[in-house]
């Protein structure tokens, strides 16, 4: 295997820096007034990037995209990560990135007409309904939200929360169940609803340390009251919706990982300068204090750890396919995850008092990115995955 970067991907990595670079004023707009106060100036941006080389990267050529293979998209995703924009102006955040993919994959002609092209154009945006607060989000097969067929609709009844994005959104992919008496893998399924049809409500933008956030930069509390949509909405087969979830939520970990990539590259590089220029006397810098070096050189290394770990999971999907690949990629989450967390704590650490304040992206990178360890799986369901292989495979022996 060759983690090199590929040459023809190099123009396309620079432009994504200089893009990111120019986002940093917006980034201190959004933290301070919020997603909708910049919305004006992302959506110019997002004129300027349709059709370039950075616009649609995941989606695969012949559907407006860059058809950038998985481990592509990650080297690119480590340089949108850097900022909290950064993936948004490129038409490629989650969760609208996502439901792109299973659109593509499982999508009816007049769904892709309805939901997918308006998202692929970024005309609208979406969210994605699976996580509920009355079930552990760990047990994905054990929901309580219902879709029961009455005639041509289906009737939905259920809460969800956590649902990224739903402020503004124009429909919501949503997992309810639909089989209640076939085995648990096979009761649900996914059916697209339009925010908009009656009963379908956002409760609350729900807050995060003290933030609620608005529009795509948010997370909200979702109720579905006798909400009625056309059984042909009804997204894949029937009784197929953990399966799609698996298939959706796979490549999506590499995408998250070479993200927090970015994340970790960017607070390494704020720690080092804040270490070199921040004097604790005239003659001594923070840097010369033999704790913060060592923070700085693990930190180094245990980023390019946590990016070789993730780069061979995303060239592993390519080779062989996510399924095979499950291992790996359960093994870049809560790895990643974990170096993510501890350097952002660090560099805020170096920072003093300055790093938990809003005048650096740190404290946003820090609220926010925690969940890292929850969403996606919890990291503790992943090490058991991984141990479970491990030890079954010991047995055999």
């Amino acid at each position: 295997m060759n983690f090199a970067t590929p040459p023809n991907l190099l123009p396309r990595l620079e432009a994504a820096g200089h893009l990111v670079t120019r986002l940093e004023p917006l980034e201190q707009r959004a933290i301070h007034e919020g997603f909708y106060a910049v919305e004006p100036a992302l959506k110019a941006l997002r004129e300027e990037l349709r059709g370039t080389p950075l616009w649609l990267p995941q989606i695969p050529a012949a559907d407006g995209g860059q058809g950038l293979s998985v481990l592509e998209h990650g080297l690119l995703t480590e340089v949108l990560g850097r900022s909290p924009l950064g993936h948004y102006v490129a038409n490629c955040q989650a969760p609208d990135a996502g439901n792109m993919e299973v659109l593509l994959e499982y999508g009816s002609e007049a769904q892709k007409d309805t939901f997918l092209k308006p998202l692929l154009a970024g005309e609208t945006r979406s969210c994605f309904g699976m996580t509920e607060p009355g079930r552990a989000g760990s047990n994905p097969v054990w929901l309580e939200t219902q879709a029961v067929l009455d005639g041509d609709a289906w009737v939905l009844d259920g809460r969800k929360w956590f649902t990224t994005a739903a402020d503004g959104a124009a429909f919501c992919i949503v997992m309810a169940v639909t089989d209640p008496d076939a085995p648990p893998h096979q009761r649900a399924s996914m059916i697209l609803v339009p925010t908009d049809a009656p009963g379908f409500r956002r409760e609350r933008n729900i807050p995060i340390m003290g933030e609620a956030g608005d529009g795509w930069m948010s997370h909200a509390e979702v109720s579905l009251e006798g909400v009625r949509v056309p059984k042909d909405n009804l997204l894949g087969a029937r009784g197929h919706g953990f399966s799609i979830a698996q298939a959706r939520l796979g490549p999506g970990r590499i995408h998250h990982c070479m993200r927090w990539i970015g994340i970790c590259r960017r607070a390494l590089e704020m720690m080092a300068t804040r270490a070199a220029s921040r004097m604790l006397t005239p003659h001594e810098s923070l840097g010369e204090r033999q704790a913060v070096a060592h923070w700085i050189a693990e930190c180094s290394a245990e980023i390019e750890a946590a990016r070789l770990l993730v780069l061979d999971a995303a060239w592993s999907i390519d080779e062989v396919g996510a399924k095979a690949a499950r291992q790996k990629i359960s093994m870049i989450k809560f790895f990643a995850s974990d170096v993510l967390m501890k350097v952002i704590d660090r560099a805020i650490q170096v920072h003093g008092a300055l790093g938990i304040t809003d005048d650096l992206v740190l404290s946003w990178f820090y609220r926010h990115e925690r969940g890292s360890r929850i969403y996606d799986g919890p990291d503790e369901v992943h090490k058991s995955v991984v141990a479970r292989r491990i030890l079954k495979e010991a047995r055999q022996a």
